[in-house]
């Protein structure tokens, strides 16, 4: 009887000790959780990074131009030079109209508007009304005269907002975003001549052009540009402009 009490005994002892050596091989070649945060792969879900909107490449004259206050827009005044000096005859300036004075298309002013109508005009500055000659020289491929140039500072110049210097470089930055057509000349209509305007300058819509007549000149070009100089709108300026059917345009 003893003897067959054991038996079981001894299976019971052999399978405790096959499953303590199970235990202890099985742990070995489990790692703990720090091995497994290093060997096994992550597994944590990672949004994929949000890919930033690239920002509207600014245009060279957005980063350049010197921007004005106290107005909503400009008009760029283009005078037909010959228009001028046959129309004022004796009155003339003597610079722009004698031997050797500017042909073509040259600058009137930049003046700044309002868009409900309007324009300031003469206003008080920190700016000194006098333009030094220098400044005045450094014009003249522009204004047709250093007077003109100075007067234009003196009514429109102190109301940009701007300095001197700033307000005849956004002038001539103005003046350099306008393509001339070749082919006016003669005797024109104010929709010709906006239009050709149109057409030698891309983007240039015809709500953005006016043409200034007198009862026989072609007097004017005035184009539209917001503070970056860009064209703009300003359908007050178009419906003040010229309604002549036939106008001059003398030659040069």
């Amino acid at each position: 009887m003893i003897q067959r009490s054991c038996l079981p005994v001894f299976f019971r002892v052999a399978a405790l000790a096959l499953a303590s050596l199970c235990v202890a091989t099985c742990s070995d070649n489990t790692p703990n959780s720090d091995q497994a945060s290093e060997s096994a792969p992550h597994t944590s879900i990672v949004q994929a990074p949000s890919v930033p909107q690239k920002p509207a490449a600014p245009s060279a004259r957005q980063g350049d131009v010197p921007q004005g206050s106290g107005f909503d827009f400009y008009v760029l005044s283009l005078s037909w030079s010959p228009s001028y000096c046959a129309a004022e005859g004796e009155r003339a300036d003597r610079r722009q109209c004698g031997r050797g004075g500017p042909k073509g298309f040259v600058v009137h002013g930049l003046w700044p508007q309002y868009f409900r109508g309007g324009y300031p005009a003469d206003c008080r500055s920190g700016e000194p009304e006098r333009v030094p000659q220098h400044l005045l020289s450094a014009q003249r491929d522009l204004y047709p005269s250093d007077g003109l140039a100075a007067h234009e500072w003196r009514k429109h110049g102190t109301c940009s907002g701007l300095s001197q210097a700033d307000y005849f470089k956004v002038t001539r930055m103005a003046r350099d975003k306008v393509r001339i057509p070749r082919s006016l000349g003669g005797t024109v209509s104010a929709p010709e001549t906006e239009n050709a305007f149109i057409v030698a300058n891309r983007g240039l819509d015809p709500d953005e052009i006016a043409v200034d007549c007198d009862r026989t000149y072609l007097r004017e070009v005035q184009i539209c540009f917001d503070k970056a100089l860009e064209f703009t709108a300003c359908p007050g300026v178009d419906r003040r402009g010229c309604r002549a059917g036939r106008m001059l345009m003398p030659a040069n």
